[in-house]
């Protein structure tokens, strides 16, 4: 009954149909729909075949889209193919509020280094990049390190060395303080330096260095001191000097060391050092040419990254000259030492 009562409209518009369509027809104009009165939430679409309607004759210029609801709409069941998209009107389209499925990712292109230079001018640009390195490098940092406070054991009295530097300044300049010495339980301190030294970048992964140099243990000798340290490539960390002490002698320092990862907590470091000598030195037991190798080999365990002991192996050999004066000394030219120390920093 009540479905009766809803297609009565219908039913009242249909009779009216063809005697508008006749008076239209009269007139010479074509019959035109008025959808505006048909409502259709009613209509049962399924049971019409639009596979035998021709669109080739609707038209749409008349029809008004704005009251139809698209969101009921099953645009997959749509033949895309053969509409034309170049006669839509886009512009009055809000895609502000279309959702968007995926996030645009964002460009990689780079472009030109100092591309500002075209601009502004490469002296300005110049005076604008020294006050940014200026204000972002400025503040000072200070920073202390152990890097070797060991237990050596080997033939004869077992000794012990200490190997400690630190700097306080920023990424240009810094003012560094070293020691280092080593020594025999029940013999004292054989040999003991310390130095005062002003850093400078000289790149990204070099410092210059220079300052002095003041033995402690020995004929008493202040030297003159000019360096490099940093990292050079495939992370080996390297620290090379040369000394003119007080007295004329030339002689220089290389060290080099890797540390390689077995865990992101168990390090693998192999470590050398080379000494140098440009004259016979006889009061210090130095000859002429390289002087000294050192090779080690040291795992540590980082409980934390301040806090890193570790045990290893070192060699230590006498060459040339250098050999010559410790075996006049009674001295052995090389020896062996099994090792158990600290890393610490702060």
């Amino acid at each position: 009954m009540n479905r009766a009562v809803s297609m009565l409209p219908l039913v009242l518009a249909a009779l009216a149909l063809p005697a508008a369509a006749s008076a239209q027809e009269a007139d010479g104009e074509e019959p035109v729909m008025d959808h505006s009165t048909m409502d259709h939430g009613e209509m049962d679409h399924s049971t019409m075949d639009h596979g035998e309607m021709d669109h080739s004759t609707m038209s749409h210029g008349e029809m008004d889209h704005s009251t139809m609801d698209h969101g009921e709409m099953d645009h997959s069941t749509m033949n895309h193919a053969t509409m034309n998209h170049g006669e839509m009107d886009h512009s009055t389209m809000n895609h502000g509020a279309m959702p968007m499925g995926t996030a645009v990712p964002p460009s990689t292109a780079t472009g030109p280094a100092n591309a500002a230079d075209a601009i502004w001018g490469a002296d300005a640009m110049a005076a604008s990049r020294s006050a940014l390195v200026h204000e972002t490098s400025g503040m000072p940092v200070l920073w202390l390190q152990a890097d070797r406070l060991e237990y050596q054991a080997k033939d004869g009295p077992d000794g012990y060395l200490w190997d400690v530097q630190g700097y306080y300044g920023g990424d240009l300049d810094k003012f560094w303080l070293k020691s280092e010495g080593e020594g025999a339980f029940g013999e004292g301190v054989e040999d003991a330096e310390i130095q005062a030294l002003y850093s400078r970048a000289i790149g990204p992964w070099f410092d210059l260095q220079a300052g002095v140099r003041q033995d402690l243990t020995g004929p008493s000798r202040t030297h003159a001191v000019i360096g490099v340290q940093g990292v050079a490539p495939y992370m080996f960390e390297v620290d090379a000097a040369a000394f003119l002490s007080n007295k004329g002698d030339l002689t220089a320092k290389i060290e080099a060391e890797l540390d390689q990862r077995v865990t992101q907590r168990v390090i693998l470091q192999p470590r050398a050092e080379l000494s140098l000598s440009a004259q016979d030195i006889p009061e210090l037991g130095i000859g002429s040419g390289i002087d000294a190798i050192e090779a080690g080999l040291r795992l540590r365990y980082h409980f934390n990254r301040e806090f890193a002991p570790y045990i290893g192996v070192e060699q230590h050999w006498k060459l040339g000259k250098s050999a010559d004066y410790a075996r006049a000394d009674g001295d052995a030219t090389s020896s062996t030492a099994f090792v158990a120390g600290l890393r610490l920093w702060y």
